[in-house]
This record gives structure tokens, sequence and C-alpha cells, in this order.
């Protein structure tokens, strides 16, 4: 699996926390069962900001949200954020699922970086 990151503006620069961390920190949290309607992950902008992509980029895209493996809960923040998943969210609409299984923060772990963007960390 690639290395992932999530990432969130802060004042203090953007901070980003290590996905096989917040992996490990979840993994006996309680699961439940969310609406995927209710997660907004579907409505949002998939690229990032100025960025265009192309069409073999795009088909490079779907050829990972085929590969996102449902049984693997996605990570919600404290405050409700996808930190990970969001190639299952797609999976699930993609097939027809209402819920997708999920773990919650009750308070987010301190981010693994502060202050670097993505072309800053190591992948």
């Amino acid at each position: 699996m690639r290395k992932q990151y999530y990432f969130r503006p802060s004042p203090r620069g953007l901070h980003a926390w290590d996905v096989d961390r917040l992996v490990a920190l979840t993994k006996d949290l309680p699961r439940r069962e969310v609406a995927v309607e209710e997660l907004g992950e579907l409505d949002r902008p998939w690229s990032g900001d100025g960025e265009r992509q192309t069409w073999r980029e795009l088909v490079e895209h779907v050829r990972l949200i085929e590969q996102a493996d449902l049984s693997f809960p996605i990570i919600l923040a404290a405050n409700g954020e996808v930190m990970d998943g969001r190639h299952r969210i797609a999976k699930a609409a993609l097939v027809g699922r209402a819920t997708i299984t999920a773990v919650q923060f009750t308070e987010d772990p301190p981010p693994d970086h502060v202050g670097r963007g993505p072309d800053d960390l190591p992948y």
C-alpha cells in the first residue's frame, strides 16, 4: 500500500498525520455504520486547488477506488472529518451501499508533522 497522510490547515501551518499511525491508533476503537451521504465527501473536490487532472490521472484514481477494501473502516476525526477512507467512500457509493463502517477519535492525536506540505514528507 502506498504511503499516505491526512492534511489539515492550522494557524501553525499545515498539520499532517501518518495514516499508518492513525490505523494503529484506531484498531481498538468501536466500529459503527455511518450513512455515506451524511459524510459529505462525495460533494467535495477530489483534486487539489487549481490542479488540472488528465484522463490518465482519472483512470489511475478510478483504479485506486476499485482496489479499495471495504472491510477496513474509514477513520473519522473527533469533529467528523474523514482522516482516511475517501476511496472506500467512493467505492461504497459506486456499489450502492448506503452505509460504511467507521471508527472515530473522541480526541484527535497530535499530528506527526507541522508546517510541512505533501512535497516535504517521506513516501
